[in-house]
């Protein structure tokens, strides 16, 4: 999930790919905001990069 919101995906197209509802996809990207402790996409995807979780 992380690495496609790295790869600027949006959440219909996420959720295309993965073959989930998009509220599922909005579920787990708001639990990723949590955990990275952002309150943005960009924020979290930078955040990811810091802890080398996403390159």
């Amino acid at each position: 999930m992380l690495q496609q919101l790295a790869a600027g995906r949006s959440n219909k197209e996420i959720a295309a790919e993965l073959d989930v509802s998009p509220n599922t996809v909005k579920t787990h990207v708001a639990r990723l905001f949590e955990k990275l402790g952002s309150s943005r996409r960009t924020e979290a995807i930078n955040r990811a990069r810091e802890l080398g979780i996403v390159p």
